[in-house]
């Protein structure tokens, strides 16, 4: 299950995302988020991460692009913070590895 809220003030855009970032629903961000920055391209955006549950490579690269764009990514969370952190701001390059609680590390979740 994955969650997209969005809010518009002046000049700026306030996004939060919920629960899993990976399959389809990498698709639908990334779709969505071309969506509404065509519409004002240069408004500051904020990208609050704090309930995202998981992010798998994909999910990692659409995170990516958006930081590219300009957005500020807010994220809670040792993992999510990490991968915000490592994330790469060129695209095609593989996906920073998550740590977990044990302090392994995963690419994905079938890794």
């Amino acid at each position: 299950m994955f969650r997209v809220s969005y809010s518009e003030c002046a000049n700026e855009q306030r996004w939060k995302l919920c629960g899993r970032l990976a399959d389809s629903w990498v698709e639908e961000l990334r779709a969505y988020w071309n969506e509404v920055r065509k519409r004002a391209p240069t408004d500051r955006v904020v990208v609050d991460l704090k309930e995202v549950t998981f992010i798998d490579a994909a999910g990692a690269e659409v995170l990516s692009e958006i930081r590219s764009s300009g957005a500020e990514l807010i994220a809670s969370g040792i993992a999510n913070k990490h991968l915000i952190a490592t994330l790469s701001d060129h695209q095609g390059k593989a996906a920073p590895r998550r740590p977990d609680r044990m302090g392994a590390t995963h690419q994905g979740e079938n890794e």
